[in-house]
């Protein structure tokens, strides 16, 4: 019930804040072009990091107060809420200051080797020191348990971005890896602060399929980080290599082909990709 209450709570908190900066994200510094070469506001996922971190501050002042059954914020919250922040002020950076010349980690990594410091390539190292600090609680004394944890946590950050090259389709499989999630683990209450984040990622589902905003690698890294923080803080060290196999075998793939190939090629992936989009036979690969 607590995880429905979150989800319920991001979702709301998401939509009254979207509602309320949209006219904000008009700016040209914000606008870029879509997969179609449609201008669309980018960067708009920043809303995700802005949502946690205002129902973790009434929390932390509702726990103060002597409200609430954790009488504040958990381990497990903060280091949520230090994966999503940090993923999303890395992402925002490359999202508004990056040129695209770059893709995936052999791109930034061969830009480094010449000697440039892409702002992937920004993303990826900030990405990579958010997320040791985040599983550092959760991991204790293991020096490879913590860099097992925290490369699940930033390849799943890197995840959601793979997926982020339509509209939804991010917030699509955000939400779904994050249900699975929670069925496994029977809705713990440690996945709470995820399910703020999922709520809040799915205040912006709508204006996502209808061209109307972009998550941008602020919300794309948000949100797969976050899913990634849940396995962390709610699985059990062996999940968590599963789950870590799995991130790192997707990260793999994204190298190689394009998920969008992918994607059109099986029926079904195809139809639950398009499926709420305001133009279902925009194809394309990108």
């Amino acid at each position: 019930m607590t995880v429905a209450l979150g989800a319920v709570a991001g979702y709301l908190a998401g939509r009254l804040l979207w509602l309320l900066v949209r006219p904000a994200f008009a700016a040209p510094v914000l606008q870029r072009e879509n997969y179609r070469g449609r201008p669309v506001a980018t960067a708009a996922g920043i809303v995700v990091p802005f949502v946690l971190l205002a129902v973790e501050g009434g929390r932390a002042v509702a726990g103060a107060a002597g409200f609430g059954a954790d009488g504040g914020l958990p381990p497990t919250r903060v280091s949520v809420l230090v994966v999503v922040v940090g993923m999303g002020l890395a992402g925002v950076f490359d999202d508004l200051a990056g040129s695209g010349d770059a893709h995936g980690f052999r791109g930034h990594l061969g830009a480094l080797a010449r000697g440039r410091l892409t702002t992937g390539g920004v993303k990826v190292l900030a990405g990579g020191a958010v997320a040791l600090i985040a599983v550092a609680p959760a991991a204790g004394a293991s020096p490879g348990r913590l860099l097992a944890d925290a490369a699940l946590v930033a390849l799943a950050a890197n995840v959601g971005n793979l997926f982020d090259r339509r509209p939804g389709r991010a917030i699509k499989a955000g939400t779904a890896a994050f249900v699975v999630l929670a069925v496994a683990t029977a809705a713990t209450t440690a996945l709470t602060a995820v399910a703020v984040v999922v709520g809040a990622a799915l205040a912006l589902l709508a204006d996502d399929l209808n061209e109307r905003l972009m998550l941008g690698d602020a919300g794309a890294n948000a949100l797969g980080g976050a899913v990634g923080a849940g396995v962390v803080v709610a699985c059990a060290s062996g999940t968590r290599n599963v789950v870590l196999v799995v991130v790192v075998a997707l990260n793999l793939a994204g190298e190689l082909v394009s998920f969008s190939t992918v994607i059109d090629a099986v029926p079904p992936l195809r139809a639950l990709d398009r499926a709420g989009r305001i133009r279902r036979g925009a194809g394309g690969v990108r």
